[in-house]
């Protein structure tokens, strides 16, 4: 693994785990590899950093997370970053001894990036945590792109959204003032202020664009 190749992947390693021997010996490993590592004793003092913004799904990170803990475990701190809708804007990754493995194996099913039993392979566990990384970073530019392209819809008036529709759905000029009972002069204005609006010169980057923002 090149120093090279760490540096290109940004973002934060969360490690969770109520043994602080793991935590220092795991904070250790990617800080020598070049990581960013962030501990936390417990599922519960980490559930409480996100209900207090302290850690936020709003830049690339990757989780490592212990199955067994006081407390809340891993797998409902899993369950919660599920319902918030965050496994795959942060990956997680178990960590498990062989008697957790069927309920990583479970976890995995549901969403989870992966699980590593220990002990673990440092090497193995990196290039993990890196891929992780490479996951979130693309899944938050999808979902800043969707975000971006919903605001520029709400830009659009109830007539323009009307007349991008039938736009996407191939009809020509003429064929939308009929379906609209407007003259064709109106749609040409419609037309041009949608492709305005949505940032495109053509029917087909404008119908590439919804799809990418999840429009039906």
């Amino acid at each position: 693994m090149t120093a090279a190749r760490i540096q290109s992947q940004p973002g934060t390693v969360y490690v969770v785990d109520d043994e602080e021997v793991v935590r220092d010996a795991l904070a250790w490993m990617l800080r020598s590899r070049r990581l960013l590592p962030r501990t936390f004793a417990s599922a519960d003092a980490f559930w409480a950093a996100v209900g207090s913004g302290d850690v936020r799904a709003d830049s690339p990170g990757c989780l490592l997370l212990d199955m067994r803990m006081p407390g809340m475990n891993g797998m409902a701190l899993f369950e919660h970053l599920i319902e918030k809708q965050w496994t795959s804007l942060l990956p997680v990754i178990f960590l498990t001894g062989h008697a957790d493995v069927a309920t990583a194996v479970a976890a995995v099913k549901r969403g989870a990036f992966d699980f590593v039993e220990k002990p673990f392979s440092d090497n193995s566990l990196v290039d993990r945590i890196i891929e992780g990384l490479a996951v979130s970073e693309t899944a938050l530019k999808a979902a800043s792109g969707q975000s971006q392209i919903r605001r520029l819809m709400a830009e659009l008036t109830e007539r323009e959204r009307e007349v991008m529709e039938l736009i996407v759905l191939g009809r020509a000029n003429k064929q939308i003032a009929d379906e609209l009972d407007i003259s064709v002069r109106t749609v040409e204005v419609h037309r041009a202020r949608v492709f305005d609006k949505m940032g495109v010169k053509s029917a087909v980057e404008l119908a590439n664009v919804l799809r990418l923002g999840g429009a039906d």
